[in-house]
């Protein structure tokens, strides 16, 4: 490629075999058979039969699996059948869900364009883009996107829009001569060369083909990310930690109940099937169901705000997010340049309004007030309205908003002449065109003058000519300053202050203009750059920005006051990204910005160090740098969000923990590499998206703490049974009828609470922090499974004692009254949880207080929970399935009593809790405002 850019172009062209009227047909077969066809190769997913076998055999399925064959050398097909169902089920959600947002997010797919104009056997033809080969002569027109790598060999003025691969919006001009080989940092540098997936904003060209598919710079950002592995995510890994240990629980109790009970004179075998009651009760058979859909409804819940999750596990991954890295244009900013000052002589202006949406006031700095447009100001922005190539495109059924078409810098400047009243499109003849170039730093137009228009100052002058460019190299061309409508001698004390000026702008990082203008004699021959670019008069400065999207700064103060710490990435300028990130608060104080010539020199430890640093911006670095970048963080222990909208994260939001792509703007290949899309651009979304994967975590927590609590009461009756030869209060069936029947519901509204008010007022948890915390598993076992296993135990002795049976002569199994008693031991288990699901509502705070209309799904699954448990007592067909008895009316008050116990004996421990830490008093006021 060096070679390309560095010879003339008819030298390009004998190396590609190529010539100005095209490749012949043969020509044309022979490289597509060696270079195949023009387009990005696709990552070849896992196919569907396997990825649902994932969805089935991850750790906590292979303990249920693990569990369903004991339950079968157990000789309880009953049991085995279910957990199987179980796993299937799960397996079926989890992977719908996965699979259903995945199709959401290729219907966005358009990698390259459809077709192409190439030329072949001295022919224009069409073709399809697919097709494209290297040597093949490029024929671009402005609005074309461009479908392969080439060399420009004839510019007619083009500008390229090369966002997608730079990250940077900022317009292209290209030029077809050689350049030298030693002068550009970057390949997206060089001037005579155009890029697939990039598109022509104005001009047009013909170019030559060197590259196509894979072999692009498109392509090969797509390669990148193919080879970059996926990190499995800190609920994933969670998962994995809780399996072990509920497995190394579950059975180390199987086996002591094992060698217990056959140490007492119990047989093996009987001995054997209490040790596998013991483990299947040990087994939380409903936590991965109940996790599965807990997150499959964060996931609806993101996507009605405005985020599309692509993978279940990543819904809880954005709760434990400590840093996001953000590209700047597009994504912190709205990608649309807007014009933000204008300077005369006289007055210094600022322009509100943002975008292209022509509305706006014109404001004085020494005044508050809106000010009328003056003919100085006119004079200037009609200027820059003529001087201008742009068009600006009003909103219609293809579009929704005002667009422009063209160099977003002069779309800026016809919006800003609108707001000003000037009448748009300028009815005046353009007679001759200067175009930019990047020696002369500057336009030129020279437009016949219209008396309708321009007053009779000067009878002789009837053309005019503009001049639009960098406002110093303007300033030294001109002799004479517009000053209230008048064209007076500029002094040097003009010069002084318009200097002064230029550096006030620059310091804020915005893109500054010079306006000129000059009359000139209609007989005048010579309409050149050398003739017109002199003896100007100067009009003043136009200075623009691609300003902050406006709900950003608030965003980004959100993910502060979260602990989440936002760090800028952009392929901007140091000076602009600056600026930028100080408006949006990303930064504060004494800033250092790390370019990307830096990070080349530096080791990956290097990195690790300057990230531990505070107000860190990284300006003018490559996709490569961005990898880098995430891959130090995470190596320092974050959780790592990337956005970013360009091919050219497509890398670093594949490495990333969460990459978040933007939905409309972002490219197919960073909305393949995301794991998040945002469908609206907004980056408040990603705050929105966080503040749900707090809440599905804090959720996590609630209903596990809910389900284990449950299992202290399964598992005492084995205890007793085993120790002291008590009929077992509870059979396997019963177990199960509780973990994946009755607690269902109430454990998936758990899943489904609303985040608390204050859950982005916390700092994100720690990676190393436990989901089975020492205070979790306390709280569950010891505090609320107490609870419930006197509930349970106390029901089954309490049906035994009104029936005549004392502690020592219990009923044995076979007696109506023991399978009454074993029936009062499930009933007060679903009693005490009916309970123990309002105090898992929250952790600090009191339930009591928590309305109960903000979680829809809270009363339906205590009114099924209720609705099963009397299903199991009273109807005949699953009576003999569970072993259950039918209860009398008054039979039922006494395991109702243990509801409200549970509770108000949490509310007891939550209002110790909050007496010891008066900091946290105003949680409930906040909560219930």
């Amino acid at each position: 490629m060096k070679s390309f850019y560095s010879l003339p172009s008819d030298r390009v062209l004998q190396i590609l075999e190529s010539r100005p009227s095209g490749l012949t047909e043969d020509e044309v077969i022979s490289n597509q058979e060696e270079y195949g066809l023009n387009e990005i190769r696709e990552t070849r997913g896992k196919p569907l039969s396997h990825r649902f076998l994932i969805s089935i055999t991850h750790p906590m399925a292979i303990l249920l699996w693990i569990a369903s064959i004991m339950a079968y050398i157990g000789k309880l097909p009953e049991l085995t059948i279910a957990i199987i169902i179980v796993i299937i089920i799960n397996g079926v959600f989890s992977f719908w869900q996965e699979y259903r947002a995945e199709r959401t997010s290729k219907e966005l797919k358009k990698l390259i364009p459809q077709n192409a104009r190439v030329v072949r056997e001295g022919q224009e033809i069409q073709i399809p883009a697919t097709e494209i080969v290297p040597g093949d002569i490029l024929i671009l027109s402005e609005g074309d996107k461009i479908p392969a790598d080439g060399r420009i060999i004839k510019n007619f003025e083009i500008l390229t829009d090369e966002s997608t691969l730079t990250g940077e919006s900022r317009p292209i001009h290209k030029i077809s001569h050689q350049v030298a080989s030693t002068k550009f940092k970057a390949i997206y540098d060089v001037p005579n060369l155009i890029f697939s997936g990039s598109n022509v904003v104005s001009g047009s060209g013909i170019a030559v083909v060197f590259a196509t598919g894979m072999k692009t710079q498109f392509g090969r950002l797509a390669h990148l990310t193919e080879t970059i592995s996926e990190e499995p995510s800190p609920l994933q890994k969670e998962l994995k930690k809780v399996t072990f240990t509920v497995s190394t629980f579950a059975v180390s109790l199987g086996v002591v109940i094992f060698l217990t009970a056959f140490s007492l004179g119990i047989g093996a075998a009987e001995s054997f099937l209490f040790a596998i009651g013991m483990i299947v009760a040990n087994v939380p058979e409903g936590l991965l169901p109940t996790v599965t859909l807990s997150l499959g409804i964060g996931m609806q819940r993101m996507a009605k705000r405005g985020a599309i999750i692509k993978k279940l596990s990543s819904v809880e991954t954005l709760g434990c997010t400590t840093v996001i890295c953000s590209d700047k244009t597009g994504t912190l900013t709205c990608n649309e340049m807007t014009v933000t000052n204008i300077w005369t002589r006289r007055l210094n202006i600022k322009v509100t309004g943002t975008g292209y949406i022509p509305q706006g006031q014109f404001i004085s700095e020494n005044e508050d007030s809106p000010i009328d447009i003056r003919s100085d100001i006119q004079e200037l922005l009609n200027g820059g309205m003529l001087c201008n190539n742009a068009r600006l495109l009003p909103p219609s059924d293809q579009r929704k908003e005002w667009s422009i078409l063209g160099d977003p810098t002069e779309g800026a400047i016809l919006v800003t002449a609108i707001k000003a009243g000037l009448d748009y499109p300028p009815k005046l003849n353009r007679i001759a065109l200067m175009p930019f170039d990047s020696k002369r730093k500057r336009m030129s137009v020279v437009i016949e003058r219209n008396n309708n228009y321009y007053s009779k100052d000067n009878e002789g002058n009837q053309l005019k000519a503009y001049v639009k460019g960098a406002p110093v190299e303007l300033l030294s061309l001109c002799d004479s300053i517009l000053n209230e409508n008048k064209v007076v001698p500029i002094e040097e004390s003009d010069r002084v202050l318009i200097r002064k000026q230029i550096d006030i702008y620059a310091k804020e990082g915005l893109r500054i203009l010079g306006i000129a203008s000059k009359d000139i004699k209609k007989n005048t021959r010579t309409l050149t750059a050398e003739a017109i670019e002199k003896e100007l008069t100067f009009l003043g400065l136009v200075a623009m920005m691609d300003p902050p999207r406006p709900e950003v700064e608030e965003a980004i103060q959100k993910c502060q006051n979260a602990g989440i710490r936002v760090i800028m990435l952009t392929g901007d300028y140091g000076l602009t990204a600056e600026v930028i990130a100080r408006r949006l608060g990303i930064i504060s104080g004494q800033a250092r910005i790390v370019t990307g010539d830096e990070i080349e020199g530096i080791s990956d430890e290097t990195i690790q160090k300057v990230l531990q640093k505070e107000n860190i911006v990284f300006a003018r670095i490559s996709p490569e740098h961005k990898l880098r970048i995430v891959m130090a963080l995470q190596a320092l222990n974050h959780i790592v969000a990337m956005t970013g909208d360009g091919v050219n994260d497509a890398p670093a939001l594949k490495r990333a923990d969460i990459g978040v792509a933007m939905g409309i703007s972002g490219t197919d290949v960073a909305k393949e590499a995301a794991s998040m899309i945002i469908t609206d651009d907004n980056f408040a979304s990603i705050v929105s998206a966080i503040e749900e994967g707090r809440a599905v975590y804090n959720n996590i927590k609630k209903f596990t703490r809910y389900i284990f609590a449950s299992n202290v009461p399964e598992i005492v009756p084995f205890i007793f049974f085993a120790l002291a030869r008590v009929p077992l209060a509870l059979n396997v069936m019963q177990i199960l009828s509780i973990d994946l029947g009755t607690d269902m519901l109430p454990a998936l509204a758990l899943g489904a609470e609303p985040a608390e008010k204050d859950v982005m007022n916390m700092p994100p948890r720690k990676r190393e922090k436990s989901l089975l915390s020492r205070g979790l598993l306390a709280h569950a076992f010891l505090f609320l499974g107490t609870i419930e296993a006197l509930a349970a135990m106390g029901s089954y002795y309490w049906m035994n004692l009104i029936n005549g049976y004392g502690p020592d002569s219990l009923a044995q199994p076979g007696n109506i009254v023991y399978t009454m008693a074993s029936t009062m031991t499930l009933v007060g288990i679903v009693m005490v949880q009916v309970g123990n699901v309002f105090a898992c509502r929250t952790e600090r705070s009191s339930s009591l207080k928590r309305n109960i209309r903000i979680n829809p799904l809270l009363p339906i699954g205590i009114l099924f929970e209720i609705s099963l448990i009397i299903a199991l007592v009273y109807l005949p067909l699953l009576q003999p399935i569970f072993g259950t008895a039918p209860l009398l009316p008054h039979h039922w008050l006494f395991p109702i009593i243990f509801a409200p116990t549970i509770l108000l004996a949490d509310e007891l421990r939550k209002l110790i809790y909050r007496r010891k830490n008066l900091n946290l008093l105003t949680h409930d006021k906040e909560e219930n405002k």
